[in-house]
């Protein structure tokens, strides 16, 4: 596909939240993008938005000091309603409103407003609308004490400041801004023939209270060197926007070496149900280990130097060895009732990570002095 092929998709209200979310998915995508915010000239904007194939309609006063601006948004939005129209050439217009556009506000009346523009094009014939009637969008890149309260507590707690919760239990609809894009950028590459107001997918329930304590979870387990279980639904996109808040002098943070004659021990992350990960360093000649488990399992790579892994059955007597190192990675797991012990063989320190089934206890180790 070349240039003059790809679809055009121009997007008002780029500079905002979801619009730079938005400019950066279409840009991944292979689409042109037009971004159109505040600094770009009147004239300039009318000739993008009457160009393009696709319309993203994100403009739009959150939370103005003065409700003055609302006017001006609802002005905004028939410019931008009437440069489609003199463009005639029938763009798909996808619409943000807002899930309080029947409250009785000036911010309610505004997306009434927007959304009624739009559905007048359509009932022209000069566009195909898709009106999203939003509810608390978050993600990455969301302003603080502006446009929601994720953004908000996610902000203070990467920094240690206090929250504000005045109602726990106030229900919260939430919508990731990845899963936002992600439906439209279909939207947009497919372009299905049915349109109108459309519900956005993925839209998750949750409380106020209920959400402040999952990022302050966060918060306090990265101070303590856990983790929770951040790998899918709501908790992975909370966790994404916790991070995404951190100051800049927070993305790194120091670890605690045990060291000792034969070298160093290093507890990396610790997790409350998926045991832990380490690293432990060796001299040359210096044999570690030299123990057995009950249940604990432990998994061993050798990332710098040579290493001897030595098992003995406790019962049997049965002997095991592997041979192992950093040019030639293996996994080697320790098994529950044979005694361990591991050898550095090379010249140089011998480096390795663990991974073991349960973060360490010392009221209960499940690790028993026995030589192999």
């Amino acid at each position: 596909m070349t240039s003059s092929d790809r679809r055009v998709v121009a997007v008002t209200g780029a500079g905002g939240f979801i619009g730079r979310n938005l400019v950066v998915r279409l840009g991944e995508v292979g689409l042109v993008v037009h971004p159109i915010s505040r600094t770009t000239p009147t004239d300039e904007a009318e000739a993008l938005l009457a160009g393009a194939d696709v319309v993203v309609h994100l403009a739009g006063a959150v939370r103005p000091r003065d409700p003055a601006e609302f006017d001006q948004t609802n002005a905004y939005a028939a410019r931008v309603t009437g440069a489609i129209a003199r463009g005639g050439r029938r763009p798909l217009v996808i619409c943000a409103s807002s899930v309080r556009a029947d409250d009785d506000t000036p911010y309610g009346a505004s997306k009434r407003a927007a959304e009624q523009l739009v559905m007048d094009l359509a009932a022209a014939g000069l566009a195909r609308p898709a009106i999203y009637r939003l509810p608390n969008v978050f993600g990455k890149w969301a302003r603080p004490n502006y446009n929601s309260c994720i953004a908000t507590f996610c902000h203070n707690l990467a920094r240690g400041l206090p929250i504000r919760i005045d109602d726990f239990d106030a229900p919260l609809s939430l919508l990731y801004v990845d899963d936002l894009v992600d439906q439209w950028c279909d939207l947009i590459l497919n372009q299905p023939e049915a349109h109108g107001f459309l519900e956005p997918a993925q839209v998750r329930q949750i409380t106020v209270g209920e959400t402040a304590e999952i990022i302050a979870a966060f918060a306090e387990g990265r101070r303590a060197g856990q983790i929770q279980s951040v790998g899918s639904g709501l908790t992975r996109a909370l966790y994404a926007t916790f991070v995404a808040a951190l100051p800049t002098e927070a993305f790194s943070y120091p670890l605690v070496a045990h060291t000792d004659p034969r070298g160093s021990f290093t507890e990396v992350l610790k997790t409350p149900s998926s045991g832990q990960v380490s690293y432990f360093t060796a001299h040359p000649g210096v044999t570690r280990g030299g123990h057995y488990h009950h249940s604990k399992v432990e998994k061993f790579l050798i990332v710098h130097g040579q290493a001897l892994f030595r098992f003995r059955h406790i019962l049997t007597g049965d002997l095991h060895e592997v041979r192992t190192s950093a040019e030639t990675p293996v996994v080697v797991e320790t098994i529950p009732g044979w005694a361990h012990d591991v050898t550095n063989v090379g010249r140089d320190m011998m480096v390795s990570l663990i991974w073991a089934s349960e973060v360490f206890d010392r009221a209960r180790p499940d690790t028993v002095a026995a030589a192999v």
